[in-house]
């Protein structure tokens, strides 16, 4: 009696929330809407753990601007290819999309994109592809060419400065965002032990913050001393 009343529960939490979190989505066309949002028969599915540039963005290398948000979607979309996409839900978001890991021929197309320097990881949900965008960062793929805007910064309206515009956006932030030789990122408050004596250079993905909690949000912990 034990074991039916048991099956019948499981039955009546299937019907009443849906299928499992783990559920396993297989499909063979697919298409990209963004460098981290997918479309599969009409079910849209966000890359778990990665943020992507938005389709509107724009990032800046060598003083120039380019479109990073475009330039991700289509990294994307050449790495799918016509290959078939296998896709484990992780979680459901507040826009009701499916969020998972996708995979093409077996390799983690979330981890690929943050690799490639085309994608963040999303640290606010996930540690699962730090290690990769620290690779990314150090060889300057990708948005790390340049200077750049993280993803959820830019969505709550930041937009990065060139020219004269720039000059004042470093001098109303202070806060410096320095990147050790291991990868280990950290900040450095006006007044810290090694304040003046720590040098940003945007081009190894270095940046200055208007807050610490613009810098953590970003994956920066605060400096010790």
């Amino acid at each position: 009696m034990r074991t039916i009343s048991a099956l019948l529960y499981l039955l009546i939490l299937l019907f009443t929330y849906g299928t499992p979190v783990h559920a396993q989505i297989t499909t063979g066309p697919t298409s990209v809407i963004d460098g981290d949002t997918l479309d599969i028969h009409g079910t849209r599915i966000r890359l778990f753990g990665i943020d992507a540039p938005e389709s509107g963005q724009s990032c800046v290398t060598d003083g120039k601007r380019w479109r990073c948000g475009q330039q991700a979607s289509l990294a994307l979309a050449d790495k799918i290819g016509r290959r078939t996409v296998s896709c484990e839900q992780r979680d459901i978001d507040r826009y009701k999309r499916i969020v998972a890991v996708c995979r093409a021929g077996g390799e983690d197309l979330n981890a690929w994109m943050v690799s490639q320097g085309w994608a963040l990881a999303y640290r606010h949900y996930s540690a699962d592809y730090i290690r990769q965008e620290d690779g990314a960062s150090r060889r300057k793929l990708g948005i790390w060419r340049g200077d750049f805007v993280a993803p959820w910064e830019w969505r709550r309206g930041t937009r990065l400065a060139t020219g004269a515009a720039r000059t004042k956006q470093a001098g109303d932030c202070r806060i410096k965002g320095n990147i050790g030789r291991r990868g280990v990122r950290v900040y450095h408050l006006p007044g810290a032990t090694y304040y003046d004596r720590t040098r940003i250079d945007t081009s190894k993905g270095e940046r200055w913050f208007c807050s610490e909690a613009e810098a953590r949000a970003a994956g920066w912990g605060r400096s010790r001393r």
